[in-house]
């Protein structure tokens, strides 16, 4: 049994931060820019959307393990591969693991799942590597950073890439890092980092794994090497021979540096143009660097077409000034902190888990009529009690009313709030990713998860809407 991904899925903000308006500048059509989350997104809301592509026409029953990876997890002590396994309506049984501490956590994620697959702890596993990483406003760091995710199911059968190595080694040095009170990361001096860890430990790991696996660099098809900048980047390149139409796009001024995400997404991309017997090689580093091989199986050309990189970074709005994106992404001083009373009552938490994490409805065994919030007596045919769980957080619908609330506190006012129909039912939901002029009665949408506010000291989730994409209207 040769174990690899089954599927991938990847997910982009679709707002877009130029690096121009980061000195004071007016946006720059066509220039330099980064993706960012927006205010009701996180590491999770991403990791989320991520996953739901990548398990797109898979049976979710099938799945055994989530592991998680990332270094921004929105909670110091509670497990997020758990509430991903909720959100997406997976078994119960399911096993879940969070890993982080480092942005080799991605594709520490895969080889973990990898060897649980292989060893025949479980069948499949499903990956994601999400980050949000914050830099402090002005500092170096924050022209870099990007945000990001990309999931990878794990599996044993029908693969449409196999594992065919690793290579990974430990680098103890302090380049950049975030304590436990933190909210911004700091780093060290970027050309001591650069010279003294980048540089040779990824040109290490990958010559360590061309070694291993018996080929040479002019082998490979692609190579995703995750990087802190482009000239860091060539350097690697140039070092390991690679020529440039062997190299994956790093995306530099137009994703920027996802952390833990940034690798994955690299071969989400890589996964995106790739072809039978195509050998691919990812590289990733942080306290150490790590790299691996896949190669493409004749099962790559018959995976349903994945909304991959290529397509987020197509899909794309223009945050309008800096000060814009410092409002949305709460970095302004305010008279009150946010968070800070005692929140959702846990026990009504725990009783609407189901409909507010995973937007399960009912449908009626009598009439087939679906319902959303649950209920005891059908609404069409008046049946008690024969009911049956509809997930509806992976089906389309179409806005049947809306109104524009210029009174819910959001930094983009006014919000959107609908009434949308989906697979019958009727569910109150807000509309994002929308200019409030776009919107209209009948309008395709679908949910997606997302932060709906802050109280009690920690995010709490639930699902919007967004306008659904042309090409994938039926």
């Amino acid at each position: 049994m040769s174990t690899g991904i089954v599927s991938y899925g990847a997910y982009v903000p679709p707002t877009r931060l130029s690096l121009a308006s980061l000195a004071g500048r007016p946006p720059q059509e066509g220039g330099p820019e980064k993706a960012v989350a927006w205010f009701d997104e996180d590491a999770v809301t991403l990791g989320v959307a991520a996953a739901v592509e990548c398990l797109r026409g898979f049976d979710r029953a099938s799945v055994d393990g989530v592991v998680f990876a990332s270094t921004t997890t929105p909670f110091r002590e509670k497990q997020t591969a758990a509430l991903l396994a909720k959100v997406l309506d997976l078994r119960r049984d399911v096993r879940t693991t969070d890993l982080g501490g480092s942005l080799r956590a991605g594709t520490r994620a895969l080889e973990t799942a990898a060897d649980a697959v292989a060893a025949g702890s479980a069948r499949r596993v499903l990956v994601v590597a999400s980050d949000c990483r914050l830099a402090a406003p002005g500092s170096p760091l924050e022209r870099g950073f990007g945000d990001g995710a990309a999931a990878f199911l794990v599996g044993g059968s029908d693969a449409i890439a196999t594992f065919e190595g690793w290579h990974a080694l430990a680098d103890e040095i302090v380049d950049v890092w975030r304590g436990p009170r933190d909210r911004f990361v700091h780093g060290w001096e970027e050309r001591f980092v650069v010279q003294e860890s980048y540089v040779p430990r990824t040109v290490e790991a990958v010559r360590g794994l061309l070694e291993r696996l018996g080929v040479a660099a002019g082998d490979l098809t692609r190579a995703a090497l995750q990087g802190p900048d482009a000239r860091s980047h060539g350097s690697v390149a140039r070092s390991l021979g690679l020529a440039k139409e062997q190299l994956q796009d790093p995306l530099f001024g137009r994703l920027g540096n996802a952390g833990a995400a940034f690798a994955p997404l690299l071969l989400a991309a890589a996964l995106d143009a790739a072809r039978p017997g195509d050998r691919l090689l990812v590289a990733s580093h942080g306290d150490g660097a790590e790299a691996f091989a896949l190669a493409a199986t004749e099962h790559v050309e018959k995976l349903e077409p994945r909304r991959g990189v290529a397509w987020h970074l197509a899909r794309r709005r223009t945050v309008p000034s800096y000060d814009h994106y410092r409002k949305a992404r709460g970095l302004e001083a305010g008279e009150w902190e946010r968070g800070t009373d005692s929140g959702l009552s846990a026990t009504i938490h725990f009783r609407e888990r189901d409909e507010d994490l995973s937007l399960i409805g009912q449908r009626c065994r009598r009439c087939g009529s679906v319902q959303f919030p649950k209920q005891r007596v059908c609404e069409t045919c008046f049946a008690k009690d024969d009911f049956e769980p509809a997930r509806l957080s992976d089906r389309s619908g179409r806005v049947v009313t809306y109104t524009l609330d210029h009174f819910f506190p959001t930094p983009e006012p006014p919000t959107v709030v609908t009434i949308t129909e989906i697979d019958g039912a009727r569910v109150h939901l807000q509309l994002v990713n929308v200019r409030p002029e776009d919107v209209r009665t009948g309008m395709a949408v679908e949910p997606v998860f997302r932060r709906i506010h802050e109280t009690g000291g920690r995010p709490n989730y639930y699902w919007k809407a967004r306008p659904l994409p042309e090409d994938a209207q039926a």
